[in-house]
């Protein structure tokens, strides 16, 4: 854990007391601040207290007494409303800030040339820092990796000289982090995301610029209109911009030329890496991430053959796009992240021969959007809630069986897909939220794997989970 010392002896009001509030609250405390905490969820004040915090309402307390407010990142700072914590702490111009900018203050403080990654994007934040972190690993580097993903960044171990830090951001944490300083900072996208959080698309995209604003090195994807105005703006002010693109030769930066990734410099070229045979890094969209993660980890020092190998090492994100068994020609996947059509497309779009396990709760506007892609399905296993929506969707397009449970769906694409003479892909890919039949993608993609487990002849290439089948 990080004790944040760069509080002590202050007064600090936190609200939100999850999994990063009380983090976030014992690291105060451990660095010698006093801590007011408090939640409007009475179990987590009860949990909070049983665990030795000091709970008050904070209504009741004097905020002229207060030197800082730590939200946690999901309460609501600006839209659609402001908390009423927020407005207590603004009626006294009290400063209000999240737990990724207490460990930007404690690095300032006692390792400021620690490298330290920042990660952030609409889409394939995750992937990208699992991979960066996984490369830096692989290359016997002392390697953090948390925030957004994985552990809350404040139980980290604390800053100091050659350690290295990968911090997947959302852009509500970026927003709580007005000093935000990273080494390499990642910039992959912006689409329409979280609107009802910040408002407007230009809101949003102006949160997630001020992280690589901050950052010595700012790697910005360009290709999308407001992150290729944001690299233009980024640059005038003097900070060092690394351009990647998965559509685009460019003059200067990395671009994706099919499994290729290509260094430019001034218009000269060079190949920097080949993803061709690297499964967990299939599709245009995993060219974008892995162009990411090579310029920031060359920007902390890594060398590009140390790179190299961790590219080819990397065992994916867990749960997407995951090959977990190989039996002959098939290869079993599991993507059960992907809980809406937009975040099944990039899987279906990887391979060119599929047999599809799809369904469980529906999200508004089903799997219509996926037309273009029915051509590589081979059939369809459909599970769930949303199991006769898709076969009214899939018509005459697609062969489909309503497979009923995941068990059975996994069994009967097994059997289906065996007298393939070509590489094809079993692939849960639901397209559907999980909790009709389970209580996360996790607990999903984990039922997945150790059905596919049980199949005779099947070579796993991932751990299989206790209870997973």
């Amino acid at each position: 854990m990080i004790a944040a010392t760069t509080f002590k002896g202050k007064r600090i009001a936190l609200f939100g007391l999850g999994g990063s509030g009380l983090a976030t609250a014992k690291s105060l405390v451990a660095g010698g601040a006093d801590v007011a905490c408090w939640d409007d969820n009475p179990d987590s004040v009860a949990k909070a207290s049983a665990e030795g915090l000091s709970t008050q309402d904070l209504r009741g307390i004097d905020w002229k007494s207060v030197s800082t407010l730590v939200l946690s990142p999901g309460v609501p700072l600006t839209h659609p409303k402001p908390h009423w914590s927020v407005e207590l702490a603004r009626a006294v111009g009290v400063e209000i800030i999240g737990d990724v900018e207490i460990f930007v203050r404690e690095r300032r403080a006692h390792a400021p040339h620690c490298p330290f990654i920042a990660i952030t994007g609409t889409n394939g934040k995750s992937t990208t820092t699992a991979l960066i972190a996984h490369i830096l690993q692989s290359s016997g580097r002392d390697t953090q990796l948390g925030g957004n993903i994985g552990r809350a960044v404040l139980t980290l171990d604390e800053p100091k000289a050659g350690r290295f830090f990968v911090v997947e951001c959302s852009s509500y944490q970026i927003d709580l982090a007005p000093t935000l300083n990273p080494t390499a900072g990642i910039l992959l996208n912006v689409t329409p995301d979280h609107l009802d959080r910040h408002g407007t698309l230009q809101h949003y995209a102006d949160i997630k610029e001020r992280l690589v604003a901050g950052s010595e090195t700012a790697v910005i994807g360009v290709d999308d209109s407001h992150c290729e105005l944001i690299a233009d703006r980024v640059e005038r002010a003097g900070t060092r911009v690394v351009r990647i693109s998965k559509r685009q030769p460019l003059a200067d930066g990395f671009y994706n030329d099919g499994h290729r990734i290509i260094e430019a410099h001034g218009g000269a070229t060079s190949e920097l890496a080949d993803l061709n045979g690297i499964q967990t890094l299939r599709g245009a969209h995993n060219a974008q991430n892995a162009a990411a993660a090579i310029a920031a980890c060359l920007a902390v020092g890594v060398s590009a053959d140390e790179v190299r190998a961790g590219l080819k090492s990397f065992s994916g994100l867990k749960h997407r796009m995951q090959p977990v068994g190989q039996r002959g020609n098939v290869v079993f996947v599991n993507d059960s992240k992907a809980t809406n059509a937009e975040a099944a497309a990039p899987a279906l779009s990887s391979y060119e021969r599929i047999y599809w396990i799809a369904g469980g709760l529906p999200k508004e506007g089903g799997i219509a959007s996926l037309s273009p892609l029915f051509s590589r399905i081979a059939k369809a296993y459909l599970i769930g809630e949303a199991a006769s929506g898709f076969a009214a969707t899939l018509g005459n397009s697609v062969p489909y069986e309503i497979s009923g449970s995941l068990a059975q769906a996994v069994a009967h694409a097994a059997a289906d897909s065996a007298a393939e003479e070509s590489p094809v892909a079993v692939m849960l890919s639901p397209a559907c939220a999980s909790f009709d039949q389970y209580k996360n993608f996790e607990v999903r993609g984990d039922a997945f794997v150790g059905h596919v487990a049980a199949l005779e002849g099947v070579a796993m290439l991932v751990d299989v989970p206790r209870g997973g089948n």
